[in-house]
């Protein structure tokens, strides 16, 4: 937590003046039972209106005073925490861009995104209070307590009495229910998750019908979140009538010992009100001052949890640099080299038991179309995953243009490199801005033909206002081919040297799908020579035609060669194929 305070440097000011006030309208509030003593003492005593009249004015402008300062203490704290929060979502945003697969995959993105969200809020809102009321309850307090010896020491002792009681009291329920509040956010999580979980499988839930059954599981995570609640909730409902038992019976002492000074004239009816006023004060500041150290506690949780996030270190690090001599020095190649090659490349994700890729060997050569297929799980986006660096091999080496990819600048390697993933992913905007996103000077005339390529002109035109049509998030208003097919736009617009299509056709129609790897096969990179492309699928009807096909089972290289090849040599792909196929009789 201490480590996100370098967010406060640029608000310092703020951080100082926001206390410095809320100190200065305590210091006015201790003053008030004074004023109330001297009202009574003497204007009451002698009935002089006027005394009372001015005496009141007086209090008038103790509260305008005092308004005034917490009005601005306020301010500086507001514009501080949230300064602070603002800078912390910035480069929390920009730390979380940096993470690779690996990171994001063992982290989640639920987690990343509660980190985004409630834990900056809930420190931000615990900076606020920090700088607005942890000086003033402790001030107000002792200050209370110095006031009251100023007044009458023997009645003072009171206070010294019931002060620590008050404290025991209150700081013991703070001190039980905090690890009880922890508990109760761990629940709530569950709760969330599991809330989360089936708004996002909804579909799935219904269509094999476990409606009941998740219902069930919701009810029991509730159960179990309204227990903690209740039970931490009776433990902290006990403060507030032992601490007014203790109050009220300290104030019963103090008026009683106060009429016995009274009497014999130490003191005087209007400074027992003030000892009454300044008990009751000590009494409301404890009880807010527990409070807010049970909000701090969660604020430094919270911080905490978006502290180890900033502590995770990136695994794919740009081991050139960023600088352009950097990308220049590291990008140098040789024109011969094949534009991508696998040495015994192997993988294993974070966390697993066991290799998912293992002795990956091959090599594709400029302009060279290759399939690969497999199984569910055999590794097929594992292979194609590692090109881009999206992951990197843990044993082996992978090259582009005989480079190692290691050795590639992030930023020139990626905009080699054209990938369009399993999943068709849109965002919100018009047409153009999205297919801007891998050439952002791209024009329309370049971007048409992109979509001509990608077999997605023909929508494209009939849409009202074409290039600027909106697609909402996710592309929720286009069908599922729609949205693969701007897809592969996107990642067309750029040009690529190499273009990596995962899986990416599934809801084409073997027609448009035909044709769409006839266009791209058409296709030249920036250089004037033609792309390399790699065809990640399960139909073997979009891999037939590749120059070479790669098939995977269980991770490992099972066969390499043309359709006709593989049918001869290859058991898997042979079964592969008379499955999508009937046999010939």
């Amino acid at each position: 937590m201490k480590k996100l305070l370098y967010f406060l440097k640029d608000y310092k000011k703020e951080s100082v003046l926001g206390p410095l006030f809320k100190l200065l309208e305590a210091s006015f509030e201790l003053i008030v039972p004074l004023v109330m003593a001297a009202i009574i003492d003497t204007g009451v005593a002698s009935a002089d209106g006027g005394y009372i009249m001015k005496m009141c004015l007086v209090l008038v402008l103790l509260a305008v005073i005092g308004l005034t300062c917490s009005i601005t203490a306020q301010y500086f704290a507001a514009k501080a925490a949230v300064g602070f929060a603002t800078g912390l979502r910035h480069a929390l945003f920009a730390h979380i861009e940096k993470l690779s697969f690996t990171e994001m995959d063992t982290v989640g993105t639920s987690t990343l995104i509660t980190r985004m969200t409630s834990d900056v809020n809930q420190v931000q809102n615990g900076v606020n209070l920090v700088l607005r009321l942890f000086l003033r309850s402790p001030f107000i307090v002792f200050g209370a307590m110095i006031m009251a010896f100023t007044i009458d020491v023997k009645a003072a002792l009171i206070f010294v009495v019931t002060i620590p009681l008050l404290s025991v009291v209150v700081f013991g329920i703070m001190v039980l229910s905090i690890p009880l509040y922890k508990k109760v956010q761990n629940a709530l999580d569950k709760v969330l998750g599991i809330t989360r979980e089936n708004l996002t499988g909804s579909r799935v839930i219904r269509a094999f019908n476990k409606e009941a059954d998740e219902i069930a599981h919701f009810h029991e995570s509730n159960e179990t979140l309204t227990r903690v609640q209740l039970y931490v909730g009776k433990i902290s409902a006990l403060m507030n009538p032992l601490t007014y038992v203790i109050i009220n019976g300290a104030i019963v002492v103090l008026v009683w010992t106060g009429a016995v000074r009274v009497e014999n004239g130490y003191i005087t009816q209007g400074e027992v009100v003030a000892l009454v006023s300044y008990m009751s004060q000590i009494l409301v500041e404890l009880v807010k001052l527990a409070n807010l150290i049970i909000n701090i506690n969660k604020s430094i949780a919270c911080g905490n949890r978006i502290a180890r996030i900033f502590e995770l270190e990136p695994s794919i690090v740009d081991a050139c640099g960023r600088g352009e001599a950097g990308e220049t020095d590291c990008a140098r190649t040789t024109d011969k080299a094949a534009a991508v090659e696998f040495s015994h490349a192997g993988l294993i994700y974070a966390g697993a038991g066991e290799e998912s890729l293992t002795d990956i060997h091959f090599s594709a050569a400029r302009g060279e179309t290759i399939g690969i297929i497999g199984g569910t799980g055999s590794g097929k986006s594992s292979v194609v995953n590692l090109i881009p660096r999206f992951y990197d091999a843990t044993s082996g080496v992978v090259k582009v243009n005989g480079k190692d990819v290691k050795e590639w600048p992030l930023k020139a390697l990626r905009e080699k490199t054209g990938v369009v993933p399993q999943k068709a992913v849109l965002f919100k905007g018009t047409i153009r801005e999205n297919m801007r996103w891998g050439n952002p000077d791209a024009s329309d005339d370049a971007i048409m033909e992109a979509l001509r390529t990608a077999q997605a002109e023909e929508f494209v035109r009939t849409k009202e206002g074409g290039l600027n049509y909106g697609i909402e998030q996710g592309g929720r208003n286009l069908s599922g081919g729609q949205r693969q097919r701007l897809t592969i736009a996107r990642a067309l617009v750029k040009k690529p040297e190499i273009l990596i299509m995962d899986d990416s056709a599934s809801a084409l129609d073997f027609a448009t799908d035909a044709k769409l790897r006839m266009a791209i096969r058409a296709m030249t990179d920036p250089a004037g020579s033609q792309m390399t492309v790699f065809i990640v699928s399960q139909r073997a009807s979009s891999i037939r035609h590749a120059d070479r096909i790669i098939v995977l089972d269980d991770g490992r290289v099972v066969g390499i060669g043309t359709h006709d090849a593989l049918m001869e040599t290859c058991d898997v792909y042979r079964e592969i194929y008379d499955s999508q196929f009937k046999k010939e009789q």
